[in-house]
Formats: structure tokens, sequence, C-alpha cells
């Protein structure tokens, strides 16, 4: 029985019925809903990046993505002759049915497919490490790596599974159930290996991270 209750199956099922019992509890109540720093603000320029393009979510994709804020730009590393994509997408409540959409859902929709699909912790200077779901993506001769993460100003999560959980425990202690998905995406150069595009997507991550938090509520 024990070694039930710690395989997976099981703790699928917890999540299932934490949730269903949130859910039912968070209707009895209105949910605080607390004010943002519009993402259209967020800086252009961070250490050695300067944006190049911002880019623009068609109606049909906000449609079905419901979020409340968005940014999708792409910045270029003067020093580095690198580019990197940045997509945030935030939801300040989900209890409207509103809830982020897994980009790796998305990715093989797309025509890429992944070739490594594995996480890793990116040292942020005087923070909890973040810990990001790692994609490296192939469609024809094409490669791309992407990071994605779920993140409120509490946290950061890589897991769906926990980022489900921590939404039904900040339901019921904070009232709160906002939350955001972070995704970074560069292309891989033919002279750039998978572990250099990774450390370039890391320090990509570093040096924004700090001035992204501020947009989330505390």
């Amino acid at each position: 029985m024990f070694e039930f209750l710690r395989s997976k199956p099981a703790k699928i099922l917890t999540i299932f019925f934490v949730v269903q019992a949130a859910a039912f509890y968070g209707m009895s109540r209105t949910e605080e809903v607390r004010t943002v720093n519009p993402l259209k603000t967020f800086p252009t320029e961070f250490a050695s990046w300067t944006m190049v393009n911002e880019g623009t979510v068609e109606k049909e994709v906000m449609d079905i993505l419901k979020a409340d804020e968005v940014i999708t730009r792409t910045y270029g590393d003067r020093t580095a002759n690198q580019i990197a994509h940045l997509f945030v997408a935030y939801f300040n409540t989900q209890r409207t049915g509103k809830a982020p959409h897994s980009p790796k859902n998305c990715l093989p929709g797309a025509g890429w497919l992944p070739i490594v699909n594995d996480r890793i912790d990116i040292d942020i200077p005087g923070r909890e490490p973040v810990q990001a779901n790692r994609y490296i993506v192939a469609r024809g001769d094409s490669r791309s790596l992407v990071l994605y993460w779920y993140q409120t100003h509490r946290r950061t999560i890589a897991s769906e599974y926990s980022a489900k959980v921590y939404t039904v425990v900040d339901a019921l202690r904070y009232n709160r159930s906002d939350t955001a998905v972070v995704k970074v995406t560069i292309p891989i150069r033919e002279d750039v290996d998978n572990e250099k595009a990774t450390q370039i997507a890391s320090e990509f991550v570093r040096a924004f991270f700090d001035k992204l938090l501020p947009y989330f509520p505390a």
C-alpha cells in the first residue's frame, strides 16, 4: 500500500482531489486580484542585451491564451552576435478557466521535434536557482533551445504538476491564483553546441530576471 502511495498515479490522484477540494472552497469567496505593472514597460535594454523587435500576439491566439498581460520580444547581444526571444504571459487569476498553456504542447504543433528534454538549474546571484525546463528542438536543419518555467513573485517552478499544487496552496493561503509562464528561445548556430547554447540562454535569464520579478505582485 505504501509503495502505491509513493507512485506517480497516486500523486496524480492526490493532486486531482486537492485541486477539486480547493476549487469547491475557493468558489465561496472572492479572489484577491492585485494590480500589476504593465509588461509593456519592461526594459528594452539590460546588461549587453538590447531589444531589436517588439512582436505582437494575434487576436485569435490571445483568445485561446486568455492571458491578462503578454510580451513577446527579440533581444540582441551586441557582444556575442546572439539573439534571444523572450515571451511572458501573466494571468491575474486561474479561477475563470484561464491558465498557462505548456510550451511543450505547442512545439510539436509548430513542426519542432524535441531532441533533448530535461531540466536545468540557472544560478541567479542572491536568489534561489531558477529550475527551468530545457528543450532542444529541431525542424529541418534548424535547431533552437527553449527554456521555460512558471513564475510568481514568490517562486519559480518547472513542473506542471507542482505548479498546479502551488496554485491550490496559494488560493487557500493567500486567496490568490495569479501566475505567469516565462519562455526563452534562442536559435542555435552551426558553430554553437548544445551546452554553449544553454550557457548563452542562462546568461540571458540572469540578465533580465531581477528586472522581471517586480512585474509580478508580491
